[in-house]
């Protein structure tokens, strides 16, 4: 019987061990007939004793192995079932490493049966408290997390824990450069994300700490990019983000030193008097649970999962406005095709998807006609000029929301080597501009993307209402009306089908009309709209609007779950082209590409499903080491089928549209 077998129904699916490891325990199963079936057994090095191998059981048992070939452990020293007190009630640690000069005393306990972390880790702690174990573990076979009990309220998070010939110190005091920091990476090597470490640390330091969690991440996150990008380029410099054992007021004064640093970096996102307001004791907790978790990937996943969830909670559900799926958005970057010499520009960006993806498969095409190896896309590496030249005067994004827009700008003035166009702005509000550019505090953040954003109006047009994009590609908020006049009264779909203006009209409506004037004559245009609109018989004028003016290029409908949790609304994403005597001619008659999502990418309650591999059953990694989410929208990286991007790229080819030509 193999451990598949054995983990099959249950949450457990051992990624986290080695096949020397697998192989190795699966060797000492052997079956034992009971009630007429067939019930795995295994012989334990520990207690030497068959025991029956429940899931639970082959991940203890396959930790053991790790305890004792990996770490050294010798099995003298491993204790299973020990008791712990609690008064008069005792309870048993699944496993204990006693210390090695008082084998009665527990130095590492490793707790196995809880699936959850959050559940897990608590009894983990009342287990170290009770005990005084400096040292605790829990691991579900999939995941792993090691923590240094400093006193019974603070259990910081350490990289890993010592070998049998290690002092615990040995591990806190370790020097990290970025190259340790890419093998320790806890996303790759324990399946951790930085949105479940942002749950932890919300859950034991920043719910009681007074500080505002959105902001106090985000300052923890900017630094440690920083010190990511300076440690990437300079293969002898050792990473300062980290708890190296020093005083918590030390650590303290060394990561603001980072921030500061980062500031300086990166104009635009913070304050110059901006400064960290954790408490040093809260500090060193976040800084240990952060310090390993690579930031810097091929995609923007790891950081943007957890401003997702950090925004979410702040404020952008109330607005309507969800952040879009990556997925979606790749889908999208692959269909519209954007090229180096594209005008690019998201009115809604959340945290840039849109943009950011634009400028990697961009970067990838300036790379490939260098005949440069393609490189990963968010990434710590030096960009040469070309690259950083279209972020800096080809790529805009605006939003109105301003913590949105501080996300927005970091992932941007990163790709583009401390240069952005992303603008706090209202989009749709634009007869208002002028009072809002005209701030000091705007002015000095934002008034060199607006000026080249100003660059992009045609001849004549002076207020902000049509520029000349090539490609406008957004998820405007779907959520409430406009009901103010000022802004209705500039734009025709704020009339309804009669001609009649309107007291209130969806934002969604006002987006598609203004994202059309951000066009110019076969430019392309990208937009996230509720399906209604596309079914709803009220809103037939709005579908005349656009043929009016536009190509309708595809229509792709999104499946219910994908903007889960957030909101059930059923979605569908507009393709179009604004006609052209050159780029697009006016046709009355002409094929549309029509398609359906039909693998739902998340579950019903907005979890995300990855795609398995069909011989092992586990979850697939991509070439880079992340899960795949299980999706048709679009082949991932040659590792799953084409999608309806690649079957929309083939229809465009055939109809001989301009951007594919």
């Amino acid at each position: 019987m193999t451990l598949n077998e054995i983990f099959k129904n249950t949450t457990y699916d051992g990624t986290l061990f080695s096949e020397e490891s697998k192989a190795y325990v699966e060797s000492k199963i052997s079956q034992k007939t009971v009630r007429g079936s067939e019930v795995p057994y295994i012989t334990c090095e520990i207690r030497k004793k068959e025991i029956k191998l429940t899931p639970e059981e082959a991940v203890r048992q396959l930790y053991i192995y790790k305890l004792m070939h990996d770490y050294g452990y010798a099995a003298s020293r491993i204790q299973l079932e020990t008791p712990i007190h609690f008064g008069r009630e005792i309870k048993r640690a699944d496993i204990a490493i006693m210390d090695k000069d008082r084998p009665m005393v527990p130095y590492i306990i490793v707790e196995l049966k809880k699936p959850k972390l959050t559940d897990g880790k608590e009894q983990l702690k009342s287990y170290c408290n009770a005990t005084g174990a400096p040292i605790g573990v829990w691991t579900n076979g999939e995941q792993i997390s090691c923590y240094n009990r400093k006193d019974p309220n603070f259990f910081e998070e350490i990289s890993d824990i010592p070998k049998a010939t290690q002092k615990l110190s040995d591990i806190i005091s370790e020097k990290f450069t970025y190259e340790d920091l890419k093998k320790k990476d806890k996303i790759s090597t324990q399946k951790k994300s930085l949105r479940s470490l942002i749950k932890e640390m919300e859950d034991e330091v920043l719910a009681s700490a007074g500080v505002d969690s959105f902001e106090e991440i985000f300052k923890l996150i900017f630094a440690k990019l920083y010190d990511e990008l300076v440690c990437a380029n300079d293969s002898t410099a050792y990473l300062q983000f980290r708890n190296n054992g020093g005083t918590d007021y030390e650590l303290k004064e060394k990561i603001q030193g980072l921030f500061d640093d980062a500031k300086k970096k990166w104009e635009g996102i913070f304050t110059d008097e901006s400064k960290i307001l954790l408490s040093p004791s809260h500090l060193a907790v976040c800084v240990a649970s952060l310090q390993d978790i690579k930031l810097f990937n091929n995609n923007l996943d790891v950081v943007d999962d957890a401003f997702e969830y950090l925004m979410s909670k702040a404020q952008k559900g109330e607005k309507g406005q969800y952040f879009t799926p990556r997925y979606v958005i790749d889908m999208c970057v692959k269909m519209m095709n954007p090229t180096v010499n594209d005008k690019i520009i998201d009115t809604a960006c959340g945290s840039a998807g849109f943009t950011v993806h634009s400028i990697f498969k961009v970067w990838k095409d300036i790379r490939r006609a260098k005949g440069l190896p393609e490189g990963d896309g968010f990434t710590a590496a030096e960009r040469i000029p070309e690259e950083t030249n279209f972020v800096r005067d080809n790529v805009f994004a605006i939003d109105f929301d301003e913590k949105t827009v501080r996300v927005a700008r970091t992932l941007n003035l990163i790709a583009g080597d401390g240069q952005t166009n992303v603008l706090h702005l209202n989009t749709l509000d634009y007869s208002r501009w002028n009072e809002t550019t005209k701030q000091e505090d705007w002015i000095d953040t934002y008034n060199e993307g607006f000026k080249k954003l100003k660059k992009l109006q045609p001849v004549g047009i002076k207020d902000y209402s049509q520029f000349q994009f090539d490609l406008v590609m957004a998820n405007p908020p779907f959520a409430g009306d406009i009901k103010e006049n000022t802004i209705i009264s500039h734009y025709e779909l704020g009339k309804n089908s009669a001609g009649k203006w309107q007291n209130k009209v969806g934002r969604d409506i006002l987006f598609i009309e203004r994202n059309l004037n951000f066009l110019k004559p076969g430019g392309r245009m990208a937009i996230v709209l509720p399906q209604g609109r596309f079914n709803n018989s009220s809103d037939k004028y709005i579908r005349e609007f656009i043929a009016e003016r536009c190509r309708i290029l595809a229509v792709v409908g999104l499946h219910g779950n994908v903007f889960k949790p957030h909101t059930g609304t059923k979605t569908s994403v507009l393709f179009v082209q604004k006609w052209d005597d050159v780029l697009c001619p006016k046709k009355e008659d002409y094929p549309i590409f029509f398609a359906t999502m039909q693998k739902p990418s998340k579950d019903n309650s907005g979890e995300k499903i990855y795609v398995k591999d069909p011989v092992t059953g586990e979850n697939k990694l991509d070439s880079h080491g992340h899960l795949i989410v299980d999706h048709d929208l679009y082949n991932h990286d040659g590792m799953t089928q084409d999608g309806i991007a690649e079957a929309f790229c083939e229809f465009a080819k055939k109809e001989g549209l301009s951007f594919f030509r």
